[in-house]
C-alpha cells in the first residue's frame, strides 16, 4: 500500500487562472483517482488472496482522499465554465478592432443599435 497516493493534499493557493491550467490540474486529479482507486483495489485483492482483513486506517484515509480529488475535480470544472472562452476573447478583439475605426458619437450609434438587437431579441434568448 503506497501512502504517498493517499496522502490528502491541500488545494493548491493559487487556482487556475486559464482554460488551459484547468485542463492540466483536472488531468492531473484524474491520474490521482485513478490511482488511488487502483491501490484501493489491490488492497482488496491481496486481503483476499491472503483471507485477511485490510487495514481499516489505510482504507478510509484513501477513500477520504479519494473524495477530496474529486471535490476538486467538480470545483475546478465549474471555475472552467466561469472562466472566459476563445469565443468570448475572439469578441473582445473584434470589438477592439471595429472600436478603431468609430470616435466617440460613432461608436454610441453602435452601441446603442447592438442594445436595442440585444433587447429585441432577449424575449427569444
Amino acid at each position: 500500500m503506497d501512502d504517498r497516493i493517499i496522502e490528502v493534499e491541500a488545494p493548491p493557493s493559487n487556482p487556475p487562472t486559464t482554460r488551459e491550467e484547468c485542463r492540466q490540474r483536472l488531468a492531473q486529479l484524474q491520474n490521482d483517482i485513478t490511482a488511488i482507486r487502483t491501490e484501493i483495489a489491490a488492497a482488496d485483492m491481496d486481503r483476499q488472496a491472503g483471507r485477511r482483513r485490510m487495514d481499516a486506517r489505510w482504507y478510509h484515509r484513501a477513500r477520504t482522499a479519494l473524495r477530496h480529488r474529486q471535490r476538486e475535480v467538480a470545483e475546478v470544472a465549474a471555475l472552467m465554465a466561469r472562466l472566459p472562452g476563445r469565443k468570448d476573447a475572439l469578441k473582445d478583439l473584434l470589438i477592439e478592432v471595429v472600436r478603431a475605426d468609430y470616435d466617440e458619437t460613432g461608436w454610441h450609434r453602435v452601441m446603442d443599435e447592438a442594445h436595442r438587437r440585444l433587447d429585441a431579441r432577449g424575449a427569444a434568448i
